[in-house]
């Protein structure tokens, strides 16, 4: 019987280097004691981020995951179940819409200001300005304007429709921006090989640069989308907070973040709203895994 022994020296010659290394890292971070203290507290910020979200998203389920009943989930919502399908249900409307008018917007807009916009252009300066300006509004002055606007001006009432307006306002400015920031990444060289082989500007932009951002584009979606889902503020004065799936866009619904906040509000079924952010917890961690595993098949190709 033969032993082989290549997998042992290999495991042997990888712990002598990891100990090597150890070793040298702590000689380096005594020989120069700012480097060490440097990385201890970015280590202890590391861990306490950690430790915050662990607890937060512990606490979370443990609070709400004894009264995920089946009354919760019925069809039809009533004053004793206080379901939060209907509200589900016009989550997934909310963020569809909302997505569907803004993602485009913001991604052809970053297009133009990363490709086509003359650099350095006053124009594109501005652009950007109100951009970053319109991501640090407050929520409650989109709800205000919206109300005003879409509900009173333009007589749509309190609807999912007034509401999904209000949310491509809001998340429009975050997608352009982490949209220009993933286009930016794309290395030039990428551009100017596919410019030598002959493709045209649109061509290099749809089939090379984009592609190749979608990771990061898809970030920015990500985010937009749990801005959706948590908002309440601007969508109380937009969509309403009729607990009940609208037969069209013009009906008004509550989201799943609003009714978690009617049922605090009322301070009547406290559980089934810590149930309820149970469900807005796995709904966000379905999107950002349903996300991710797009992206990996984009870049694949």
């Amino acid at each position: 019987m033969q032993i082989d022994t290549t997998t042992t020296v290999d495991i042997s010659e990888k712990k002598k280097q990891n100990s090597s290394s150890f070793v040298s890292k702590i000689n380096a971070y005594l020989t120069h004691p700012g480097s060490g203290i440097l990385a201890l507290i970015t280590m202890l910020a590391a861990i306490l981020t950690f430790a915050i979200l662990a607890f937060l998203v512990g606490y979370i389920l443990v609070k709400g995951i004894p009264y995920l009943t089946a009354d919760l989930f019925a069809m039809e919502y009533n004053s004793e179940n206080v379901s939060l399908v209907p509200s589900l249900i016009n989550t997934f409307i909310m963020t569809a819409v909302s997505l569907v008018i803004a993602a485009p917007l913001g991604i052809f807009a970053a297009i133009y200001l990363v490709e086509y916009a003359k650099k350095g252009s006053r124009f594109v300066g501005l652009i950007r300005i109100t951009a970053e300006t319109l991501s640090g509004i407050p929520s409650i002055v989109y709800g205000l304007f919206g109300m005003l606007f879409f509900v009173t001006t333009m007589k749509w009432g309190l609807s999912l429709l007034s509401g999904a307006f209000t949310m491509v306002i809001m998340i429009l400015p975050l997608i352009m921006r982490t949209a220009e920031e993933a286009l930016k990444s794309v290395p030039d060289s990428y551009r100017e090989a596919s410019f030598g082989l002959g493709a045209g500007k649109l061509r290099t932009i749809f089939t090379i640069v984009l592609p190749s951002a979608v990771p990061g584009i898809l970030a920015g979606v990500i985010l937009a989308i749990g801005r959706v889902v948590g908002e309440t503020a601007a969508l109380i004065y937009t969509a309403g907070t009729v607990a009940q799936v609208p037969d069209s866009l013009m009906g008004s619904g509550r989201t799943l973040a609003l009714h978690m906040y009617v049922l605090s509000s009322e301070a009547l079924h406290m559980n089934q709203a810590s149930a309820t952010a149970v469900v807005i917890l796995l709904f966000v961690l379905f999107i950002n895994f349903l996300s991710g595993k797009i992206a990996k098949r984009i870049a694949k190709g």
